[in-house]
């Protein structure tokens, strides 16, 4: 993967579970990794290595505050997610409407008989 492709590396963070829990744990503020770890049954290490490939997408970054060093959320990344999903939501919208349009179609005609 090239280095610039920030949306395959944002999306490979989103692709697992545990990280999406912990952006939603993290959208609803700070938190420690000890904190973060609670809801799951996994190691530490495993925790780590997860907030690993969020931060290394930068959906996680990490805070300084003498020795307390919460994690925060970084909603930043998810914009060019975004983006990328809005030429498919409107391709989406559009096929839709279309049904929805056929649909009332039947039902008139329907109505008609």
């Amino acid at each position: 993967m090239p280095a610039h492709d920030t949306l395959s590396t944002v999306l490979n963070a989103l692709a697992d579970p545990t990280r999406r829990g912990m952006l939603a744990q993290l959208a609803e503020g700070d938190a420690t990794v000890s904190e973060l770890a609670e809801p799951y049954d996994m190691s530490m290490a495993a925790i780590s290595k997860h907030l690993k490939v969020l931060e290394r997408a930068g959906l996680v970054e990490q805070g300084r505050n003498a020795q307390y060093r919460p994690r925060h959320l970084n909603p930043e990344p998810l914009r060019e997610v975004d983006g990328w999903l809005g030429e498919y939501r409107q391709l989406w919208e559009e096929r839709l409407d279309r049904l929805d349009n056929y649909l009332k179609l039947l039902q008139k005609t329907d109505r008609d008989d």
